[in-house]
């Protein structure tokens, strides 16, 4: 390979260098080059990484207060004195920051906005600081390694034409303080940048900003049908918006297909901005061949296929689906056809980590490479069943991480996170040079439990999986689905919320198949909790069949109260009092397992 004048020690070390990155856009070749000496040096750049952000914030409140002074910057002494945090730990500190306090709490740089993090099992409203180094960062390094990506995914030839994206930004809040409070993609579709790539996408900014969701998703898929001949690719974030999506077009089709028949813009759009440039400059003449056509596709009850029919020359469907999102793999592939689904890059509102470099492979088998250069990692094994106590004496480094294990991500950031859980549980499935790649498995706050069992979102993902098959031969289908632990009852037991889908009522599903998926459930768990189940200290496990809509209104409710529509994630857990108020409210029948379950091995 041709050698080119990327210093990685400096991109990696240097702040200067990183924001030089962006400067220009890299080749093919260089994105490899670059790609192949970070993960080649990895013990080397993450104990740079670690010393660099030492050495910035050794001033900071927060590690003067854990015994980090100057002269003592190193490993050893940084493992001995900082704590491993939660959120909750520092949460009085962002508070601060969130209140006008300017000091060097967290971090050496001037915070400039804080990054809103919905938690929706428990409600909870992260609030992550962000300085224009870190955003500079994450910046340059999508920029630097996305050629690589983009080679990877489209070959040598790069595909020309437009993106159907389906996002939403939440309205900006200005805290007491004068920071801007956002999630993190808002500052993404907001930044002036963007406005230079917007001609790559079907819909105007305005129906991304705009803040009522039906009229940004019903213009986004307006738009996006107009421009059904351009588009080659079909993003969002989580393949959750996209499956919501399909089924708002199911919907509403009727009223685009007036919309695009008539020319004219239906009149529940009513945002001014958004319709003013609906109107100028998105909307075209009557078009009643097109509206014909889209009506003839969607009035099938088979919609297989669906995305390649609206878009014929789509190429592949990006989104996020490794975890809780797997379950959605079997109806993407059917509404796409079968197309490509790629998952590129591994982000959290905290830290931009690292990227699939085989975004290609099969959707079950992604793994990401967590790039040396974006934070300093620890990770906590799980498989000595750790407890709080002495959690710090086992934290091992990022080079020390051994196929196969399980481990729970912690983060140390340029922005002022010092040992952070980020609250990702990770399976280690092999090495890109000396730099480990890691199979999403689970958020930690995803698991049930009444006794001494513990049910994890994977694990109930799987049960889910096996009602859904149990289920397809009666018509029906599983449209979404939560669980709860109850402890009203004694003992307690499992709730499984299923909102249910019966394609036709004269050959639905009757009550006895689903007594009879309680208990194949209860078999399928782990023999902690059907141990449980003989002894009597955990109940028989029940299924709580919710109205049509109930979802869809459980993420309204969120969104209206801070969750980022284009990353709102349905919780599989949930322990919020509002929200297991409302699906108690919609319950119309539940059942029960009608026996007990065999304790064997």
């Amino acid at each position: 390979m041709t050698s080119t004048n990327i210093d990685v020690a400096a991109v990696v070390v240097a702040a200067g260098e990183v924001n030089a990155a962006k400067d220009r856009s890299l080749t093919y070749e260089e994105s490899v080059q670059f790609i192949d000496e970070l993960t080649s040096k990895c013990d080397e750049i993450q104990h740079k990484v670690l010393i660099e952000i030492l050495t910035q914030n050794i001033d900071t409140e927060y590690l003067k207060r854990h015994g980090m002074l100057h002269g003592h910057i190193d490993h050893e002494m940084f493992k001995k004195n900082v704590p491993v945090i939660t959120y909750e730990d520092i949460k009085p500190d962002i508070l601060r920051i969130y209140n006008g306090d300017f000091s060097q709490i967290l971090c050496a740089q001037p915070i400039t906005e804080l990054w809103v993090s919905f938690g929706a099992s428990d409600g909870e409203c992260k609030l992550i600081p962000a300085t224009s180094d870190h955003v500079q960062r994450r910046h340059a390094l999508r920029t630097t390694c996305m050629p690589f990506i983009k080679r990877r995914i489209e070959g040598e030839v790069p595909h020309k034409g437009k993106v159907f994206t389906l996002m939403m930004t939440n309205d900006d809040i200005i805290t007491p303080g004068g920071l801007l409070a956002r999630p993190y993609v808002n500052g993404v579709f907001k930044d002036p940048s963007f406005a230079n790539i917007r001609d790559m996408y079907t819909c105007p900014l305005e129906a991304i900003h705009c803040s009522d969701h039906f009229q940004s998703i019903y213009t986004q898929l307006l738009c996006g049908i107009y421009k059904r001949l351009d588009v080659t690719k079909v993003k969002t974030i989580f393949s959750s918006t996209l499956i919501w999506a399909i089924q708002f077009l199911k919907t509403h089709y009727p009223e685009i297909c007036r919309d695009i028949s008539s020319g004219t813009l239906s009149p529940k759009i009513t945002d001014t901005r958004l319709r003013s440039c609906m109107v100028e400059t998105y909307m075209e003449p009557p078009q009643r061949t097109l509206a014909k056509f889209v009506e003839t596709a969607c009035i099938k009850e088979n919609w297989e296929g669906i995305l390649k029919i609206i878009w014929p020359n789509l190429k592949y469907v990006e989104a996020i689906v490794t975890g809780s999102m797997a379950r959605y793999i079997p109806m993407l592939n059917h509404y796409s056809g079968g197309l490509p689904l790629v998952s590129a890059k591994y982000v959290s509102t905290e830290c931009g980590l690292g990227f699939n470099l085989d975004p290609m492979c099969d959707p079950y088998n992604i793994s990401y490479t967590i790039l040396p250069n974006t934070a300093y990692y620890e990770f906590i094994p799980l498989k000595a069943g750790n407890d709080e106590l002495g959690l710090q004496s086992k934290l091992i480094d990022m080079v020390n991480v051994e196929v196969g294990q399980e481990y729970e991500l912690v983060i140390t950031t340029y922005s002022g996170l010092y040992r952070y859980r980020l609250g990702d549980v990770l399976q280690v499935t092999g090495f890109y040079n000396s730099t480990p790649q890691f199979k999403f498995v689970r958020r930690t706050n995803e698991v049930l439990s009444i006794d001494a069992d513990k049910t994890t979102e994977s694990e109930l993902q799987k049960v889910i999986e096996m009602v859904s098959n149990v289920i397809q031969p009666y018509n029906t289908v599983i449209v979404d689905y939560t669980s709860n632990a109850c402890r009203k009852t004694i003992p307690g037991h499992y709730v499984i919320y299923l909102e249910l889908k019966t394609k036709s009522e004269a050959n639905g599903i009757d009550a006895n198949v689903l007594e009879k998926c309680c208990l194949a459930m209860e078999e399928s768990l782990g023999l902690t909790y059907r141990t449980g189940r003989v002894s009597n200290c955990i109940g028989p496990i029940e299924i709580r069949v919710v109205s049509n809509g109930t979802f869809e209104t459980l993420r309204d409710d969120a969104i209206s109260i801070g969750a980022s529509f284009g990353q709102f994630k349905m919780p599989r857990c949930v322990t919020l009092l509002p929200m297991l108020e409302l699906l108690d409210s919609r319950v119309v029948s539940s059942y029960f397992s009608p026996s007990v379950t065999h304790c064997h091995s």
